[in-house]
């Protein structure tokens, strides 16, 4: 094996120990603002509000994403793919080298 080979086999793994690490630091320390005070006014929970604002997403996004599968499952394709083949002719954009 070459070392290119190695380094791109090896370095998913190697970011991820480090994001691991990272987590693990950042939940032993708590993360806090630049300023440095400790206000709780200002945060939001997780649950339920970025929870029910992500399925929101999600479900928009497979409406749309249902809407041309089901009723215009050709509209986003290549006009080429239409075109009937003749196994006789060759196209024209094809030539020998």
């Amino acid at each position: 094996m070459t070392r290119f080979y190695s380094f791109h086999y090896l370095f998913p793994f190697i970011i991820a120990a480090l994001v691991i690490v990272h987590l693990i630091i950042l939940h032993e320390e708590g993360s806090n603002n630049p300023n440095g005070t400790g206000n709780n006014s200002d945060k939001v929970s997780f649950h339920p509000y970025f929870i029910i604002k992500d399925f929101y997403g999600f479900f928009l996004l497979g409406l749309i994403f249902s809407f041309f599968v089901f009723f215009y499952p050709n509209y986003l394709g290549d006009a080429e793919n239409f075109i009937s083949s003749n196994p006789l002719v060759t196209p024209i954009h094809i030539v020998p080298e």
